[in-house]
Order: structure tokens, then sequence, then C-alpha cells
């Protein structure tokens, strides 16, 4: 069976794992000329953690997992107005059995860990599918022949676009946008994270594994923005605009965000539709069912969402697509209920691991 996967950052490169491990012929395109870099820390919960040990890769993962000390909340003039050594906000309780890990920690380990054809600097510009199979031209001018096409690449998902329609039609905003980067520690961040908040703008810095580099995080609230997802410069102003009356840090962290290389912006929001799939084409985690980063559970549902389709696909490909979101439905509506359970203060810990367990894996 050959098969092609959109998109090498999560779901991709998990859902190409198990394509392979079950026969497939798998390759996996990608527009970035390269594995992205930076982005902030992701949790493996519940369900996540089992797919993720069933591939062998669970030590690989907790090897690289962070090491935060606790986390701390300063006012606008610095002052410490929280401190923790029992948890942080975005990785939880020490005590859980989840994993924290940057996103581009676990994708290096995910990518090192399958061994279907890269394809990256390209994107799929056509799909034409009929009975049999999904004819693909690419934006390079190669065209291609595939058994079934997979859409893993992310909230504003090309797939998607081209086969079910405009991003307008599924993707709901949630009041919020948030942009992340990696700057140089001038706070001496040693293991932990700081979290300053004020007047609808916000900040969320954390060093961990490298002591000169501290991952910075910058949002804001507002409604609706028209602007172009691949636009970086614009994307910089905007957060400028918004956060320029940040108090505290906010001038050098603002100042450190244009040096970055590795600036990532979008607005927090959720994927809601009625089919995830159509003939021989189908959306995996974000593209299809992002339940926004206010849930916690982006990543896992991506893992998740990938086994499930790729083991349905092996036992019996006529009707995967429907197994598949027959499976996944309760499972993401429980996910993407979190992210607007308890507005502005964060689902509670037991509401998320329930949500992260909410699916029997075979």
């Amino acid at each position: 069976m050959k098969v092609l996967v959109s998109g090498a950052s999560i779901g991709g490169p998990v859902l190409a794992h198990w394509l392979r491990r079950y026969g497939c012929d798998v390759t996996v395109v990608e527009r970035a000329p390269a594995p992205r870099k930076g982005g902030q820390a992701v949790d493996i919960r519940g369900a996540a953690i089992t797919v993720i040990a069933k591939m062998g890769l669970l030590d690989q993962v907790r090897a690289r997992r962070t090491t935060m000390r606790g986390m701390s909340m300063v006012d606008g003039d610095g002052n410490e107005i929280m401190r923790s050594t029992k948890g942080t906000l975005s990785g939880g309780s020490f005590d859980s059995p989840d994993v924290e890990i940057t996103r581009d920690d676990l994708n290096e380990v995910l990518l090192g860990a399958t061994d279907a054809g890269y394809r990256y600097g390209d994107s799929i510009a056509a799909l034409a599918q009929d009975a049999r199979g999904v004819d693909v031209t690419f934006e390079s001018g190669e065209q291609e022949r595939y058994d079934h096409v997979f859409g893993a690449d992310g909230l504003h998902s090309n797939v998607r676009r081209l086969v079910f329609g405009e991003e307008s039609r599924f993707v709901h905003h949630l009041g919020t946008y948030i942009s992340f980067f990696t700057a140089d520690n001038f706070l001496g961040l040693d293991h932990w994270q700081t979290w300053h908040n004020e007047d609808g703008m916000g900040a969320a810095l954390f060093n961990d594994h490298d002591p000169a580099v501290m991952r910075v995080g910058l949002g804001f609230s507002a409604g609706p923005i028209p602007y172009d997802h691949r636009d970086t410069e614009r994307q910089k102003q905007l957060v400028q605009e918004r956060c320029s009356a940040m108090r505290w840090e906010g001038p050098r962290l603002l100042e450190a965000m244009w040096k970055a290389d590795d600036f990532y912006f979008d607005a927090m929001a959720q994927v809601k539709m009625e089919r995830w799939s159509a003939g021989r084409v189908a959306l995996v985690g974000d593209a299809g069912y992002c339940p926004s980063p206010m849930s916690g559970q982006g990543t896992s549902l991506a893992v998740v969402g990938a086994y499930v389709l790729a083991q349905e696909l092996a036992g019996n490909p006529e009707t995967a697509c429907d197994r598949y979101e027959e499976r996944m439905r309760p499972f993401v509506a429980r996910n993407q209920e979190l992210a607007t359970e308890n507005p502005g203060q964060g689902a509670a810990p037991e509401s998320v691991q329930r949500a992260a367990t909410s699916i029997t894996l075979d």
C-alpha cells in the first residue's frame, strides 16, 4: 500500500512509523526545508504514553523530558506573587505520570524512529481521487499516485483546504493569540518557569537543558485578526503592537523576539468537522480536531489519532476511516472540552487525566 502523509511534526511521523510497521510504502512531505526547531513544552498523557511505549520510545522520551524545579508568577514590577516547587502550569504536578518534553526534542525522537521517506521543502498543490487511488501534484511540479493521502499538517492544514474547503468553515477562534521563540537566558532561569500576566497580555518563560537558552511565550487576548500565517514579520509586528505596554521584562522580551529565527505565532483555536475523511483522504491531529494549546492535549490527540488510523487501515482499508472516526470522536470531544472547562484558569488536573485516558487502545 502506497501512502502519502503531509506534515512531519508529531502526528505525521507517528502515523508513518505505524504504517511502515504494517508494511506500507510511506512518504512524508513537509513544506519546511528541514525539521523545525523551537517551540514550547508539550505534554504526553494517558493513552498517548501507551502509544509511545508501543513504539519502543518511552525511555528515549523520558530521557529528554523537561526537568523543572518549579515555577513562579511575577507582577508588572517584577515582584514575585506566587511560587511552587510541586509542579508547573504547563506540565502539571511533578508527581504525575505525564511526560513534558519540548516539541523539537519529541520531533527528533519520532523522526529517528521512522524509516519512511521524508520529502522536505515541498507541499501538495492538488489532489484528485477516484475509487482506486489519489493523484497528487506537488508544488515542485512532480506527480505521483497513492492509495491513500493523510493530512497531519496542523491547524492551517493544506490537505484539509484542498479536500474539504476553506479553513474558516472549521477553525473556531478562542480569543487568544500566542507566540513562541527562544532567546538568550538573560533572566538566569535555572530549570524554572516564570509567568506574568497583565491587562490581556502575558509571558511564559522557562529554561531547561541548555543554561544559555530561555524559551519564551508571548500572548495576548483579541478577537479574530486577519493575517497571513506564513508572514513571520507581520506576525512579529502584531505581537509588538499588542504587547508593547507590557511591563516587567516586556521590552527586552520584544527585543529578543525580533532577533529570533525560530519564531512561531498562531491563534488559540479549535478545529471542528463533521467528517475527518473523504474517500481515500483523511486528517490526523490538529488538521482534523485541534483542541488548542489551552487544552494541553494537542500532542496526545495527534499521537493517539495516528496510531488508531494506522491500526484500522492495517485491519481493513475499506472500513478504516469510518472505524477511525468511531473510535476517536468521543476521545476528541472529551479533550476539546478541556480548553473551555475553566476559562482563564485551565482544566482541573483530574479532568485532564480522565480525558487523557478516555479511549481504549488494543
